[in-house]
């Protein structure tokens, strides 16, 4: 991962720059804030404000102990993990409860935040193309929409509501509160109150973040649309701010891209989108509920796709040709923040014909067959053999310790109380008096590391340092070992 800003070491002097006043006849110096009265410096986000940019001394700070670890898989390679951090450091302070960052840390969460990028993946395509369809029924030249496209159209809105339904089954899992996430749960466990205040700062909070986090996977590119369609999704339109930068969309076009399950009452009785999804589902959409949960066995083309995107972990999207924004790209191409480094990119010379991340292709629309939606509905499904689970990586109490303690360290190195640069740590070093670890202790600490790492071998090795460790269960889901 690249850096913003050149050095490790903070600068001693004050940054600014050096004019010729001729009134007074004399230099002046104009200082340089660190863009701290920017407008660009900060994003509003539901009524958040999240930076949008790094400081010297905050990049310093996030790369020495926000960063993900290199103990953990595919450490060179862009996940949702990566995201998540980087969201985590730039949300506001306000956010930094204990409750909060170990709710984003639990699986059921990666697994919503998964299924909302590659919803939104899918959804930006579509609204491109409704774009592209008002130019080319409007002016002078304007074409005829024959039958064929009526019914691509209808094709391309149910695949997009069947990304919807597993989002709302990721969703549901997190509103019902079962397992490890009872703790979560609105209702109080003895005497049954809702802390209905609490619970909806908490879904505000939680809605902001995910905005961030799905909005630099997607190469920070259509904020408004994704932060309108994340209200709506979560809520209902009742509940979306009339912005004069979110799009207007036409009530043919409001039924394209919102799908026919859609529907608004009294905002009383208004039930949420994802939830309406969940509420009549059809025979040949069941399977979907599954994914994830057992290996699909049948002839449906279109669900096996789905699970396809769905199963394979984010990291090795290249490996099947499929890309979600920034998912499974090497972090060489990007910067802190996750912005591409296109100077970096142009030594790698990829071309139409070698381009495994898909930045020189851009994302396409597949044209449906006329005659998908017939065999969608006749497919055959067999009886499932084998159960599907995914592996994560544990977060414990000392990392979310670590990610409360943010601010302070950011007011101590404002401060001068710690020192980030080299020369101060190569102080605090030899003034050390401990010898450190022997030389053992760092052989075992390596070979602990690689064993972790590396998959297993077909032999046993004699001091087994290829071997996998076990995994570990905690709760409803599995974890890599320590």
């Amino acid at each position: 991962m690249l850096r913003m800003h050149a050095g490790a070491d903070l600068p001693n002097f004050i940054s600014g720059k050096w004019s010729w006043d001729n009134k007074t006849e004399r230099l002046l110096f104009e200082p340089h804030f660190d863009l701290e009265d920017v407008r660009d410096r900060y994003i509003e986000t539901n009524g958040y404000s999240f930076l949008r940019t790094l400081t010297q001394v905050e990049e310093a700070v996030f790369r020495e102990d926000y960063v993900r670890s290199e103990s953990t898989f595919d450490t060179d390679t862009v996940a949702i993990n990566d995201v998540r951090d980087l969201v985590l450091f730039l949300m506001p302070k306000e956010f930094l409860t204990m409750k909060f960052l170990e709710f984003m840390h639990q699986p059921a969460v990666h697994r919503l935040l998964h299924a909302l990028i590659i919803y939104f993946d899918y959804f930006l395509r579509l609204v491109e193309f409704v774009l592209i369809r008002r130019d080319e029924l409007a002016g002078d030249m304007a074409q005829i929409q024959s039958e064929q496209t009526n019914e691509m159209k209808r094709i391309f809105s149910v695949q997009l509501s069947q990304y919807r339904m597993l989002v709302a089954r990721n969703y549901s899992v997190i509103l019902k509160g079962e397992g490890d996430m009872a703790k979560f749960y609105h209702m109080k466990p003895v005497i049954n109150i809702s802390i209905t205040l609490e619970d909806r700062f908490f879904h505000e909070q939680f809605l902001a973040v995910a905005i961030q986090i799905v909005w630099i996977t997607m190469h920070r590119r259509a904020y408004y649309v994704i932060e309108m369609e994340m209200n709506r999704l979560f809520r209902s339109e009742h509940f979306v701010m009339n912005r004069p930068e979110y799009l207007k969309f036409t009530p043919a076009e409001r039924s394209f891209l919102y799908g026919r399950r859609n529907k608004n009452v009294s905002y009383l009785l208004q039930v949420s989108p994802l939830i309406l999804e969940l509420q009549h589902v059809d025979e040949e959409d069941l399977p979907i509920l599954w994914i994830g949960k057992r290996k699909y066995r049948g002839n449906n083309i279109r669900i096996a796709k789905i699970e396809l995107e769905y199963i394979v972990p984010d990291t090795q999207l290249r490996m099947i040709d499929v890309t979600h924004g920034i998912l499974g790209h090497p972090k060489r191409f990007y910067d802190t923040i996750l912005d591409i480094n296109w100077p970096a990119l142009r030594h790698e010379n990829y071309s139409l014909a070698n381009d495994p991340y898909h930045i020189i292709r851009q994302p396409t629309l597949r044209i449906p067959n006329v005659v998908d939606a017939h065999l969608h509905r006749m497919s055959q499904k067999d009886e499932h053999f084998f159960k599907i689970f995914h592996i994560y990586e544990p977060c414990n109490k000392q990392n979310l310790l670590k990610w409360l303690q943010r601010e302070n360290k950011l007011i101590s190195i404002v401060k001068g109380d710690i020192k980030l640069d080299i020369f101060a740590r190569c102080e605090r070093e030899l003034s050390k008096k401990s010898a450190g670890p022997n030389v053992d202790q760092v052989i075992s600490k390596y070979f602990q590391l690689v064993s972790r790492l590396r998959k297993e071998a077909s032999f046993i090795h004699p001091q087994s340092y290829y071997m996998r460790p076990e995994l570990q269960r905690t709760g409803d889901d599995q974890f890599f070992g320590k």
